[in-house]
């Protein structure tokens, strides 16, 4: 996947303050693929030292938006979730880091199915199974599919205070 520009950034980022908020940086921009990551901190953990799985969904649906969205054209149309599902497959730990990777599956009129993978870096592997193997750099933690739909109109970003 080829990045639009050197430092991809997405206009939707703007006014994001959640995405601000959870650290998300941009790797790379293409209409129909995103790719992202963010560090997870103390704060983004459940009572059972594992990263909350909402945090994880989130980090996930901003790739998909991302990807839903063309950075080009941005504002010529709006597409939103329809509806998501993610697969919890590994657990992951605070001072890892992320990366989602969403791509197109499928796209048909105003509908559209996206795929995101949800990667951990092996750099804090607690030793469960659920961590790295010797020799590898990341492990699925999770798997989220969305469907997209595209709705009439420009999306209303309020301005920057």
């Amino acid at each position: 996947m080829e990045p639009i520009h050197a430092t991809p950034h997405h206009p939707m980022l703007i006014t994001d303050k959640a995405s601000e908020w959870m650290g998300i940086r941009t790797v790379a921009l293409s209409d129909g693929h995103a790719s992202i990551t963010m560090t997870l901190r103390p704060e983004m953990m459940n009572g059972f030292g594992v990263t909350h799985g909402g945090m994880i969904f989130a980090f996930a649906d901003t790739a998909f938006a991302m990807a839903c969205n063309s950075v080009v054209d941005f504002g010529a149309q709006t597409t939103v979730a329809a509806g998501a599902d993610i697969s919890f497959l590994r657990p992951s730990y605070a001072g890892q880091t992320l990366t989602a990777e969403a791509t197109v599956r499928h796209q048909s009129g105003r509908s559209g199915l996206y795929d995101v993978q949800v990667f951990a870096d092996a750099s804090t592997d607690n030793g469960d199974d659920g961590g790295s193997r010797e020799g590898t750099e990341r492990t699925v933690i999770a798997e989220f599919r969305g469907r997209s739909r595209t709705i009439n109109g420009t999306p209303t970003l309020p301005t920057t205070p």
